[in-house]
């Protein structure tokens, strides 16, 4: 396990290296020129040269990508062209919204792909319309759910809120997690109004993903439920539900941990959709107000930030399949 864990952790090095160098060659000669971008269209000639020596972008491209990696270890990520701020400052706030929208989908994906895994298992005409209706849940994007949201969940019966994080202001606790700031501190009318917030844009997200999930759970737990290891159990007297703890869950974890590592990538992307529409201010709202801006700068960190989060996410996964099966770890 140790190899194993080891090569992981070098192919990782290796793709967020290849990633950055993707990010950086974008950022540079894939958006027009920063320094016109920075001191604005109309500048004077000797404007932009002077923004071109503040930013760097008079010295050798490898010069330049250097001092783009060594800023990147010590956490600067330069400044945003629309703001002229540190864009870690621009992120300081938004970072813990997203975690907090990434964590509430992720694990509203789990709760749902469990929950329906068994109905949309489930034999005859019940199953089959559940399967139905499951498919077309999947199908629908994010962007069309959080509309359907908010027109049913808001226009229609007016139960949850429709934008923001929180009707109270920013949390002044340490996590950045409304939620939870508000359980830490025993400020439950601000937790409870911040779930309110949440639970929108975090369905909207994770409905496709959690339906994904709950197929690929389904044909696992039936192909586990019905094999002969299975059948053995029962007649050593296992119940139903020992039997799904014990054996089917175990086996149908595999295909379905691997499946969520795939869905992290979709989860991101419909998070940029879903901040947008429900205005939370998180790193999806940000990058489309930056690139509205044509600050590559900010879009080139954000996607850099992003892009580091699922190939983590995977190589996590990765480390999990081969504590669970032995056997991807010896091939």
């Amino acid at each position: 396990m140790l190899r194993f864990t080891l090569g992981r952790l070098g192919s990782l090095v290796v793709v967020l290296f290849s990633l950055s160098v993707l990010i950086f060659v974008i950022s540079r000669f894939g958006g027009g020129d920063p320094a016109h971008a920075y001191v604005g269209a109309n500048a004077s000639p000797a404007a932009v040269e002077a923004a071109r020596v503040r930013l760097g972008l008079d010295r050798p491209v490898p010069v330049q990508y250097w001092d783009y990696l060594t800023r990147l270890l010590h956490g600067d990520f330069g400044l945003s062209l629309s703001t002229k701020r540190p864009v870690a400052d621009e992120l300081g706030g938004r970072v813990p919204a997203t975690l907090e929208l990434a964590v509430a989908t992720v694990l509203l994906s789990i709760l749902i792909g469990l929950v329906l895994a068994r109905a949309y298992a489930g034999p005859g005409r019940a199953g089959g319309v559940i399967r139905f209706v499951l498919f077309s849940a999947a199908s629908a994007p994010a962007f069309l759910i959080a509309t359907a949201g908010l027109l049913i969940f808001f226009g229609q019966f007016g139960w949850l809120p429709v934008s923001g994080r929180t009707s109270y202001g920013a949390s002044s606790g340490l996590t950045g997690f409304y939620v939870l700031d508000g359980l830490l501190t025993g400020n439950l009318p601000y937790a409870f109004d911040a779930l309110k917030h949440l639970i929108l844009p975090a369905t909207a997200a994770s409905l496709g993903p959690g339906v994904a999930l709950a197929r690929v759970l389904a044909d696992g737990l039936s192909t586990s439920l019905q094999s002969g290891y299975a059948r053995t159990a029962r007649s050593l007297g296992e119940t139903e539900p020992q039997l799904l703890r014990r054996h089917g869950l175990r086996n149908a974890s595999g295909p379905a941990l691997s499946l969520l590592g795939v869905q992290i990538g979709m989860m991101l992307s419909s998070l940029v959709v879903v901040e947008d529409i429900f205005s939370w201010n998180g790193l999806g709202q940000y990058l489309v107000t930056a690139i509205n801006a044509a600050d590559t700068n900010s879009v080139a960190t954000i996607s850099l930030l992003l892009g580091a989060v699922y190939v983590v996410v995977n190589t996590l996964v990765d480390l999990g399949l081969a504590m669970l099966d032995p056997r991807i770890r010896l091939s």
